[in-house]
């Protein structure tokens, strides 16, 4: 395992050096130690990696991340996995605003609670949260999966598109367009799925879940649910 101390080397030779590891390296598992709360540690990677971060981070750890394992050993910042392609992005603790925004792939794992607007605008990204979520939630969610063991806040969905929403507490109020939907055997099936590789299906029964998802009247503009725009 290769070890980065952040104290020592800084932020920028870390990227630089995370960058460089594009193609075939045996240099697949790192340790990034003394995180203290720096941004931006670790975005953009694009390789087959295994990164563990000890210690929380600041803003936008993990952004566009492409291929990598990224584990942080503690509590993530704002933008945590944003715009992330493929890979996995695993939080020990919880999460601050817009994690996994915009995220067109991949799966984001979040063991303890996350803020405000998860999944805000997700394109594909698959995210599970053992705890909580707070409001506007998966806010005009495009496609992908969230699936939240705990509660959510309010507005949950608002404006969303086609993503699928799993909620297995109670939800303070849903967004325009957001609707219950039926739980078929098709969506048990993968809610089991997205259980066991989000490390929670010893938490959780997909059957002790609901659905959520557009009610698809606000794709194109109708006088009469003007009110909702």
């Amino acid at each position: 395992m290769q070890t980065f101390d952040l104290a020592t080397r800084g932020l920028r030779e870390l990227n630089q050096t995370l960058h460089a590891l594009r193609g075939t390296t045996n240099e697949t598992a790192w340790e990034i130690v003394n995180a203290k709360g720096s941004h931006a540690i670790a975005v953009g990677v694009d390789a087959p990696l295994d990164i563990t971060v000890r210690g929380s981070t600041g803003y936008y750890c993990a952004g566009m991340n492409k291929q990598a394992t990224i584990r942080i050993d503690g509590n993530a910042g704002p933008g945590v996995a944003e715009n992330m392609m493929s890979g996995r992005v695993i939080i020990e603790g919880d999460a601050s605003q817009y994690a996994g925004a915009t995220g067109r792939g991949g799966l984001l794992v979040i063991k303890g609670n996350a803020s405000s607007r998860c999944g805000i605008s997700m394109k594909g990204i698959d995210i599970v949260v053992h705890g909580s979520i707070g409001h506007m939630s998966a806010f005009m969610a495009q496609s992908g999966n969230m699936v939240v063991l705990g509660d959510a806040g309010d507005a949950l969905g608002d404006s969303l598109y086609e993503a699928r929403l799993f909620v297995r507490g109670s939800v303070k109020s849903l967004g325009a367009d957001c609707i219950e939907k039926e739980m078929r055997p098709a969506h048990l099936a993968m809610l089991a799925e997205l259980l066991e590789r989000g490390e929670a299906g010893h938490k959780a029964k997909p059957e002790e879940f609901r659905r959520y998802g557009s009610a698809r009247k606000l794709y194109t503009f109708n006088v009469d649910n003007a009110a909702a725009y």
